[in-house]
C-alpha cells in the first residue's frame, strides 16, 4: 500500500516541473471600477477548473490559462457585479485584458464598510478552497482555519483550533454578524459533531490571529468572520462520502426582493474512528439543517432570518483495545478488555432575526434578535480491566514483540450522567458611518443567559487487587463530582471606533482607534478594553504594507471558567485580561511571472489575570479556585502566491512560546497548555499541465511537543511533553463535467454545471498521533502514561456536483 500511495504522490509532484509553457497562454490586465480606482483583491478565476488569482492594490493580475481551447475568466469581488469573459488563446500567446466592475445595488453601505475593513488586520480567504482541502473533521471551513499562520492543531478529528497560544474558548466566531457556540460538553474529538458553519452556504471569510479591532467581540484569541451568500438565482449542490453527505439549494424571485438559501448535512466517522486502538462498536450520528432567507422590503430595508437545527449522537461500546508504546529500552504493552457503554446526545438550535437599515450610501443601521438552545447529555457506564506488560526487545529472538513480564493489574469503572441545558438570548444593534476620510461604527449588545447544568461522575480504580485511594475500613472512590448548578444572569455590552484615512502624500494611511466596554451581572465587573491600529502603505515601487495593532482584550466568564475540577460555581472569578501588540509587514512581489504575498507579525501578549486549566484532548477543564498571570510571545511567517501557475498555494511556519505563574502555588513560570515551541502547515495544489480536470490537493500539519500531566494532577505538573503532531492529507480528483464540456451533455446529465469525482488519502504517511494519555499503575505503584493515538491512513471516495 505504502509504495503505491508514493508513487501517486511522486508522479503529480513531478507533473509540475514538465514544461507547461508551449500549452498555456498568459492574460494581463488591471481591474477598475466606475471611478477609475484600482480595485484590490478581485478574485480571477477560470470557470470549471481550480486555476485563479487575485489582483494586487494596483488593481493588477496575471493568470496562465490553457491554449487552444475556449475558457471563460470569472471576475468577482464582495459590492461588485460579477463580470465574466470568454477567451481562445493561443499556445504562447500573451492578452492584455481591462476591466471595469460595476458596484452592486444592492446594501452598498456594507460593502464599503468591508472594504476599508480588509486594509487593516484581517486575513481574507477564497471559500472555494474549502471545497477541495482535504479534511477528516467535515470542517472545511476551519480546515483551511488551521493552516494559517498562527493557528494550530493536533486533532483531526476536532474542528476546534488554537490561535497564538489560546485555547478553543478564547476563539470568537460570527455568522452574518451572530456569534455562535459549539457544544460545551464535549470531551472528545470522536464526540464531535458538525462544525456550525455550512461551507456550502458560505460567501466570504475573514480571519484575525490576534490584534483586532474594538468593533469584534470579548474573546482573547481570533475572531472567524464568516457571510453566507445572498442568491441572486437557481443554485444546488449535493456531495456524498465514505464520512457523509451534504445537499444545498438557493434560488431568488425574479425581482430579486426575496432569496433563500440552505443546507442539510450528515456526517458519520465510524468509518475513521475503527482504525483507533480501541475495538467496538462505534455508531456516530450527526445531521443538520441551516436556512437563511432574505427579503428585501424597499431599496433601504432588509429583513433576513438564519435558522439552525444540529442532533448530534454518539453511541460507542468499547470491546477490547492493545496499545503499543514505550521505548527501544522498554518496549511495553497495554490490553484492556471493557464491558459498558457511551451514549451522548447534543442538541443546538438557533435562530436569529435581522432587520438592516440603509437610507443612503453614507449609513448603514443594523437591528439583530437571536436565541440559542443547547441539549447535552453524556451518559457512560465502562468497566474495563487492563494488563500492563513489557516487550521482548531481542531483535534477534524469535518471540520478538511477546510479552516477558507483567508490570501491573488492575481495572477501573467510569461512570458519568451529566446534563446541560443552556439558553443565550442576545439583542445587537450595530452601526456604520462612511465619510470620505472616516468610517465610523458603533454597537451595543444585551445577552440572557440561563444555565442548568448537571454533573455526576466518579471514578473507581483498582490496582492488583487494592482500591486507589486505599483505606483498610471503606472503600473510596478514584474521584467524584457530584454538582447542580442552575443561574441565570445577564451582561451588556458596546463599542465605538473610527477608521481614519489620513491624507498624506507618501502613500496610504489608516488608523483605526475604539474601545469596548463589557459590564456582567453575576461577577458585577465593569471592564474597559482600548484598541489602536495604523496600517501604512507606502509609495514604494515594490509594494510593502506595514501595520501596527493593539490594546485590551478581555474575556468574561462564562459558566465553564466558573467551575473548579469539583464542579463548584465560584463567583468571584474576574475576566481574563490581556494587553496585546502586534507589528508586521506584507511584501507583495512577482516570480516566474506569478504574483506572491510573504507575510510576518511579531506578538507579544501580557496576561494580567487568566483562569488556569487543564486539557484532555479536547475537553477543557478550568481551576476556577486558582489565578495566575502569563505571556505569550511569538513570531508568524507565511507565504502565498502560485507556486503553480495559475492555482494557488500557501506555507505557514509559526513560533511561540507562552508560560504562566499560578499564583500562591510557589512553582514559579510552568508552560500553559497550548505552549507548543514550532508549527508548520502547507497547503498545496498542483494540476496537470494542459489538463487542469485533474487536480492535487495536499494539507500538511507539524507540530511541536504539546505539554501534558498525570490526571488529576496539580497544574505545576503538566510538564510532560507528548510527541509532535505530524499529518498528510492528500487529495486527488477528477472533473468529469464542467463548465467547459457543459454544451455537450445530453438527456439526464444536463441539469448537472460540475461533476467530480475525488480520492482523499487521509493520514498518508500513516504516523499514529497522540492525542492524550491513559493512565494506569504498575505493581510497584508507578504512574503510566499509555498513549491514546489518532486515526491511521484511511480513504475516502468523494463524489460531488452542482447544478
Amino acid at each position: 500500500m505504502k509504495p503505491i500511495l508514493l508513487l501517486l504522490l511522486l508522479s503529480f509532484i513531478l507533473s509540475s516541473t514538465l514544461p507547461a509553457q508551449t500549452l498555456n497562454a498568459l492574460v494581463t490586465g488591471k481591474i477598475t471600477d466606475t471611478k477609475g480606482k484600482s480595485l484590490e483583491a478581485v478574485n480571477i478565476s477560470l470557470k470549471g477548473f481550480p486555476i485563479g488569482t487575485t489582483s494586487d492594490r494596483n488593481g493588477k493580475y496575471t493568470l496562465r490559462i490553457p491554449a487552444n481551447r475556449e475558457i471563460t475568466l470569472q471576475f468577482s469581488m464582495i459590492g461588485y457585479q460579477i463580470s465574466q469573459k470568454r477567451l481562445n488563446a493561443k499556445a504562447g500567446e500573451e492578452i492584455e485584458l481591462n476591466l471595469l466592475l460595476d458596484e452592486s445595488s444592492e446594501h452598498i453601505q456594507e460593502v464599503q464598510v468591508s472594504s476599508q475593513a480588509r486594509q487593516q488586520n484581517m486575513t481574507r480567504i477564497d471559500p472555494q478552497f474549502g471545497q477541495v482541502i482535504p479534511d477528516a473533521s467535515s470542517g472545511a471551513v476551519e480546515a483551511l482555519i488551521k493552516t494559517l499562520p498562527g493557528v494550530s492543531t493536533n486533532n483531526e478529528l476536532s474542528a476546534q483550533y488554537s490561535v497564538r497560544g489560546g485555547n478553543y474558548d478564547e476563539n470568537l466566531v460570527y455568522v452574518n454578524d451572530i456569534e455562535v457556540y459549539r457544544p460545551f460538553l464535549v470531551r472528545s474529538g470522536q464526540q464531535e459533531g458538525l462544525s456550525f458553519i455550512n461551507s456550502d452556504l458560505v460567501s466570504s471569510i475573514e480571519f484575525s490571529s490576534g490584534g483586532f479591532d474594538a468593533k469584534y467581540g470579548d474573546k482573547m484569541a481570533s475572531v472567524l468572520d464568516i457571510r453566507y451568500r445572498k442568491p441572486s438565482s437557481f443554485g444546488a449542490s449535493a456531495s456524498a462520502s465514505l464520512l457523509g453527505g451534504s445537499l444545498h439549494v438557493e434560488d431568488a424571485t425574479k425581482n430579486q426582493k426575496l432569496s433563500f438559501i440552505g443546507g442539510a448535512r450528515y456526517k458519520t466517522n465510524r468509518y475513521l474512528l475503527n482504525s483507533l486502538d480501541e475495538d467496538g462498536d462505534y455508531n456516530p450520528r450527526y445531521t443538520d439543517l441551516q436556512a437563511m432567507v432574505n427579503y428585501r422590503v424597499s431599496e433601504s430595508w432588509e429583513v433576513s432570518f438564519l435558522g439552525n437545527i444540529a442532533q448530534n449522537d454518539y453511541l460507542f461500546i468499547p470491546q477490547t483495545r492493545t496499545t503499543t508504546f514505550g521505548t527501544w529500552t522498554q518496549p511495553l504493552e497495554t490490553k484492556v478488555y471493557f464491558d459498558g457503554q457511551e451514549k451522548d446526545h447534543f442538541n443546538t438550535k438557533l435562530g436569529a432575526l435581522s432587520f438592516n437599515f440603509h437610507p443612503n450610501a453614507h449609513l448603514n443601521l443594523k437591528l439583530i434578535a437571536s436565541a440559542f438552545q443547547t441539549k447535552e447529555e453524556v451518559n457512560y457506564d465502562i468497566l474495563g480491566e487492563y494488563y500492563l506488560n513489557e516487550l521482548e526487545q531481542d531483535w534477534s529472538n524469535a518471540g520478538t514483540g511477546d510479552s516477558v513480564l507483567n508490570l501491573g493489574v488492575g481495572s477501573f469503572l467510569n461512570h458519568a450522567r451529566n446534563k446541560l441545558n443552556a439558553k443565550v438570548y442576545s439583542l445587537t444593534h450595530k452601526g456604520a458611518y462612511n465619510s470620505d476620510l472616516h468610517l465610523l461604527n458603533w454597537g451595543f449588545k444585551i445577552q440572557h443567559e440561563e444555565i442548568d447544568d448537571k454533573v455526576n461522575e466518579w471514578v473507581m480504580r483498582d490496582s492488583t487487587g487494592y482500591s486507589l485511594p486505599y483505606s483498610d475500613s471503606e472503600l473510596l472512590l478514584y474521584s467524584t463530582v457530584n454538582t447542580d448548578n442552575q443561574f441565570t444572569t445577564w451582561q451588556a455590552s458596546a463599542h465605538v471606533q473610527d477608521t481614519w484615512a489620513v491624507p498624506i502624500n507618501t502613500g496610504d494611511l489608516y488608523l483605526t482607534s475604539g474601545i469596548r466596554a463589557n459590564y456582567r451581572h453575576y461577577s458585577s465587573e465593569l471592564v474597559f478594553s482600548p484598541r489602536v491600529s495604523i496600517t501604512y502603505i507606502p509609495q514604494w515601487e515594490k509594494q510593502f504594507t506595514f501595520h501596527l495593532s493593539g490594546g485590551g482584550y478581555a474575556q468574561p466568564p462564562f459558566f465553564k471558567e466558573l467551575k473548579d475540577r469539583e464542579g463548584n460555581i465560584h463567583p468571584e472569578v474576574k475576566a481574563q485580561k490581556s494587553w496585546q501588540i502586534v507589528t508586521g509587514s506584507e511584501y507583495l512581489f512577482q516570480a516566474w511571472d506569478r504574483p506572491f504575498r510573504f507575510k510576518s507579525e511579531l506578538y507579544f501578549k501580557y496576561f494580567s489575570r487568566l483562569t488556569p486549566y487543564q486539557v484532555e484532548n479536547v475537553q477543557i477543564r478550568y481551576l476556577a479556585d486558582q489565578q495566575a498571570k502569563g505571556y505569550a510571545a511569538g513570531l508568524d511567517l507565511s507565504i502565498h502566491g502560485e507556486f503553480v501557475s495559475g492555482i494557488q498555494s500557501w506555507a505557514s511556519i509559526s513560533l511561540l512560546q507562552t508560560k504562566e505563574n499560578i499564583e500562591g502555588d510557589g512553582h514559579g513560570w510552568i508552560p500553559r497548555p497550548t505552549d507548543q515551541f514550532l508549527t508548520f502547515s502547507l497547503f498545496f495544489q498542483d494540476y496537470f499541465p494542459g489538463n487542469p480536470s485533474y487536480k492535487v490537493h495536499l494539507a500538511a500539519f507539524y507540530g511541536s511537543r504539546l505539554p501534558t500531566g498525570p490526571p488529576n494532577g496539580e497544574r505545576y505538573m503538566d510538564t510532560f511533553r507528548m510527541p509532535p503532531y505530524r499529518r498528510i492529507d492528500l487529495g486527488i480528483s477528477k472533473s468529469i463535467i464542467s463548465a467547459e464540456t457543459s454544451a455537450a451533455k445530453k438527456g439526464f446529465l444536463k441539469p448537472i454545471k460540475d461533476l467530480s469525482l475525488s480520492l482523499e488519502v487521509l493520514n498518508l504517511l500513516g504516523i499514529k498521533n497522540t492525542v492524550s494519555y491513559f493512565w494506569v499503575s504498575s505493581n510497584y505503584g508507578d504512574m503510566f502514561g499509555v498513549p491514546n493515538y489518532l486515526t491511521e491512513r484511511k480513504l475516502n471516495l468523494k463524489l460531488a456536483m452542482k447544478f
